[in-house]
């Protein structure tokens, strides 16, 4: 732990001095646990003015407390509880605060023990999600757009900073729309409350870790959306952070010990090198300001070293998959925490919910860094990540080339058969989760200079080279503007606001290039959905030649889809005969985005910029 400077110890001091109710426990958390987990004990984290006085007993109900922790800070207790062996469905547990020697409790409270399910759905190949911002979605209550109390008291939609009223119920409100564009799966940016003064719409800023924004709803509210998705065959994804919290984050405002963040002399941010971290070469000084030094100012680096807060989010993160019915987590920043304890934690989710999924956030360039902090490769040290995917930037990078670059020996479209030529590097390349755009990037219609042509290759391809597929709240619709600064690709969708003069929901309200865009997005979905053989079966492909790309899906039953990518500028005939292996001639290529069918011969038509997919019938 580095020496504390004489202000960041006042911070400290302040912080500490922050109190609420006298001699009563204003916080319990977990607010309960479940029965059935894979071990008895767990740590139950009390907060209140200064109840590290008092000692800890269970009044009535069973169980044990095996100990009880105490930190510098007189408000907390952490109590070490094992569960009765015998129980077998729910139970109340009171338990109280007693001074020292005294038989009457000066406070008691009841906690509950829930029976566990096993409930997650997980993701695979056959998945599509669906990425979305949900203040910038739809307002569906708009009661919510200010709470009383709250740090930040301003909604401006003419301000890409401010909030702007999305909320949940407004993403409940459009599950048809997701419905008919073939969604199988959504992710939402964090849901969880981010009180902070400014900028808090992103919730990338955690201020409570077991409470939902209120200016998003509440609990009951995103369990009823997960509930109705789930209704719907959908299946629902987690944003999570472990690298950082929020400055007004309440255990920040009211630091249990100074070993739960990281300390600087002077400010210090990150130099997001995650490369630092595999290079045998690299100073210890760099790797420790890599994962140690803040991501901002307003965003306090917590220490994931120190065992308490360690099994603190731990336990929040299996709480939130129960308590929700979550189906897989998308972990923001992956790479900057402790990775021991990120191998900790993915392994301790596994063993609770072995269906569940995890993909971390790995903004990085090249496929040996992204690889790195993937399972079954020595990315920690005697160590295994237990990370089973990640977000395949690499694979990104290699699409916009391949779309925005000339062709060239590693260049263009090279450069994507180069990108997928090192999935030997993956124990699992299938389970990558695979993009054209984000909340952080440039909008893909932007890039490729909102040429529908380039557009179309853009989501064929990504809707059928292997992985996960994702798309960004608007793709469908051609929203577009470039990440200069991020705020310009997080804007509100054009009708989820009653006040709004378009509504793109409606689709007799989109404009004839909106509507294609739509329509293509939602046929490949749907064929993605109807015929899932395709997806969670192989990648074979051929290397490029003369701006084209030729691919195959190929099912276990032996069906085939072809796909066939011409970036070029003049049409081609392909030789039937360089694809022998794939048993073509004679087969019926039947076109999904047009319905066309005709016999393969000798040759085949690749039209330029243009992508065909194509369904084999022997």
């Amino acid at each position: 732990m580095r020496v504390l400077t004489l202000s960041v110890l006042a911070l400290f001091t302040s912080l500490s001095l922050h109190s609420k109710n006298s001699n009563f426990i204003d916080r319990i958390e977990p607010p309960n646990w479940y029965i059935g987990m894979n071990t008895a004990s767990f740590q139950l984290m009390l907060h209140g003015k200064d109840i590290a006085q008092y000692e800890v007993k269970i009044i009535q109900g069973g169980g044990e407390i095996e100990g009880v922790q105490r930190v510098n800070n007189s408000n907390y207790l952490w109590v070490d509880f094992l569960m009765d062996p015998s129980w077998e469905s729910d139970q109340i547990v009171t338990i109280g605060l007693f001074k020292e020697g005294k038989q009457k409790a000066i406070s008691s409270f009841d906690y509950s023990f829930k029976t566990k399910s096993e409930q997650s759905r997980g993701l695979d190949q056959s998945d599509l999600m669906y990425l979305i911002m949900p203040d910038r979605f739809s307002n569906g209550d708009p009661t919510n757009d200010i709470v009383k109390g709250m740090n930040e008291t301003k909604i401006s939609r003419d301000s890409m900073y401010y909030r702007h009223g999305g909320d949940l119920q407004g993403v409940i409100n459009h599950l048809d729309y997701l419905e008919d564009l073939g969604i199988s799966s959504l992710w939402l940016n964090p849901v969880l409350e981010n009180n902070q003064p400014k900028e808090s719409y992103h919730g990338y800023a955690m201020t409570d870790l077991y409470k939902v924004d209120p200016r998003l709803g509440s609990n009951s509210l995103y369990k009823r959306l997960i509930d109705e998705l789930h209704q719907r065959d959908m299946k629902i994804i987690q944003d999570v952070v472990y690298n950082h919290w929020g400055l007004e984050h309440w255990m920040i405002q009211d630091l249990p010990d100074s070993s739960f963040i990281h300390h600087w002399p002077d400010f210090q941010r990150t130099n997001y090198r995650a490369t630092s971290l595999l290079d045998p070469h690299a100073s210890k000084n760099d790797q420790s300001i890599m994962t140690d030094g803040w991501f901002d100012h307003h965003m306090p680096d917590i220490n994931q070293k120190n065992p308490l807060l360690a099994t603190y989010l731990i336990q929040n993160s299996l709480w939130l998959i129960e308590y929700f019915g979550l189906d897989a987590f998308r972990i923001d920043t992956y790479a900057y925490p402790d990775q021991h304890f990120m191998s900790d934690l993915n392994s301790q989710i596994m063993q609770e919910y072995p269906d569940f999924f995890i993909f971390g956030e790995t903004w990085v360039h090249g496929n040996s860094v992204q690889n790195w902090f993937t399972e079954g490769r020595p990315g920690i040290k005697d160590h295994d990540s237990g990370l089973m995917s990640v977000t395949d930037f690499q694979l990104y990078y290699a699409i916009n080339d391949a779309l925005t670059k000339p062709d060239g020996w590693a260049e263009g479209l090279h450069r994507l058969y180069y990108t997928l030529a090192k999935d030997y590097l993956y124990p699992h390349p299938e389970n990558l989760v695979t993009f054209l755009d984000n909340h952080d990037l440039s909008r893909f219609y932007s890039m490729v200079g909102k040429d529908p042509k380039k557009y179309e290759m853009g989501i064929g391809m990504l809707f059928t080279l292997r992985g996960i597929p994702c798309i960004y709240y608007g793709t469908e619709i051609l929203m577009s503007n470039f990440s200069n600064p991020d705020g310009k690709v997080r804007e509100d969708f054009p009708g989820g606001w009653e006040s709004d003069l378009e509504n793109k929901f409606d689709k007799s309200k989109l404009e004839e290039d909106e509507r294609k865009a739509f329509d293509f997005v939602s046929t490949l979905s749907k064929f993605r959905k109807n015929n899932p053989q395709y997806f969670l079966g192989d990648l074979v492909h051929f290397v490029p030649e003369r701006d084209v790309y030729v691919y195959f899906r190929v099912a276990q039953n032996g069906e085939q889809l072809m796909v066939i990518v011409n970036t070029g500028e003049k049409d081609q005939e392909l030789k039937t005969a360089r694809f022998n292996e794939r048993q073509l001639l004679g087969s019926t290529a039947a076109d999904v985005i047009t319905q066309k069918e005709k016999k393969i011969g000798d040759s085949i038509s690749a039209p330029a910029q243009s992508i065909q997919i194509i369904q084999l019938k022997q």
